[in-house]
């Protein structure tokens, strides 16, 4: 049911990027980076369609980091991509291309030999107020500068910095969610008494403004595969470091799982730049302006 439930809740990220994506490249630009693009979104349908796939995907996502690994659950978000490529197809009425099947194919290939290599387990679901005190200063630090850069250049290098900065920050939030899930389990007055679930809804929502920003900036490919690359590997991060989830260490394990890292990356930035993809978001487009 953890696979299922991922699976799940990448096929609705994946809409949700569809639905969400022109609506944020519409806005005014001066709205970047402020709670005035959201408001200004929750103002348009098509927007608020994304939104309730992504309220749905994070539902089936808590239950995934609920009962299994961040190492597991959170690269196979990635999938979402390739939930992406036949949505672009069927609104296009095109084909998949070959280049769409070779990023596919590196996509499950390096998704599919990192996890069997790597072997997470579940792992524990919380940690010292030291270490989650170390953690919340890192990458607050690393996504105060990634937002700094954004904001000193434009186009496609703002579009990167802001969909990095994203991307740690849905990292932290998957963790958050995974210690959240932990502390539901144990009762509502363990949940609503601790400190992470209101940092988790600041997360949450700090993170939909930075990643609308990206999507704001330019086309999708500008965006896409950095947020979906960063998330992954910064949760891996938090999984084994902060969780203490096992990852297979031994012989070239380690060099095995670079590699497939490397090869999912591959595949992430092919299919982010596939037209079929473009294709999804253009008719996301046309249905939010009429």
């Amino acid at each position: 049911m953890v696979v299922v439930s991922a699976l799940g809740s990448a096929l609705l990220y994946a809409l949700a990027a569809v639905a969400q994506q022109r609506a944020a490249r519409a806005a005014p630009a001066e709205h970047s980076l402020r709670l005035r693009l959201l408001i200004g979104l929750l103002q348009r349908p098509l927007w608020l369609v994304g939104l309730g796939c992504d309220v749905s995907a994070f539902v089936l996502q808590f239950y995934a980091l609920d009962h299994g690994a961040l190492v597991l659950v959170q690269p196979l978000l990635v999938s979402g991509l390739l939930f992406a490529l036949p949505l672009g197809a069927l609104v296009s009425h095109e084909r998949l291309r070959r280049s769409d099947y070779i990023g596919a194919a590196l996509v499950v290939v390096g998704l599919s030999v990192f996890l069997i290599t790597a072997q997470p387990d579940r792992g524990g679901a919380d940690a010292s107020p030291k270490v989650w005190l170390m953690l919340l200063v890192s990458t607050i630090f690393v996504i105060s500068a990634l937002i700094f850069l954004a904001q000193h250049t434009g186009g496609s290098r703002r579009a990167n910095f802001l969909a990095a900065a994203a991307g740690t920050m849905y990292g932290l939030t998957a963790a958050l969610t995974k210690s959240c899930g932990h502390l539901f389990d144990a009762g509502l007055k363990h949940l609503f008494t601790s400190w992470k679930p209101y940092a988790l809804a600041a997360g949450g929502v700090s993170g939909t403004v930075v990643d609308q920003s990206a999507y704001q900036s330019g086309p999708l490919n500008w965006s896409l595969p950095i947020l979906t690359v960063v998330d992954p590997i910064v949760s891996i991060a938090i999984g084994a470091f902060v969780f203490g989830e096992g990852i297979e260490v031994d012989g070239l394990a380690p060099f095995i799982e670079a590699i497939a890292l490397v090869v999912m990356t591959i595949g992430v930035f092919k299919l982010s730049s596939s037209p079929l993809v473009a294709h999804a978001k253009q008719e996301g487009a046309a249905e939010e302006q009429q």
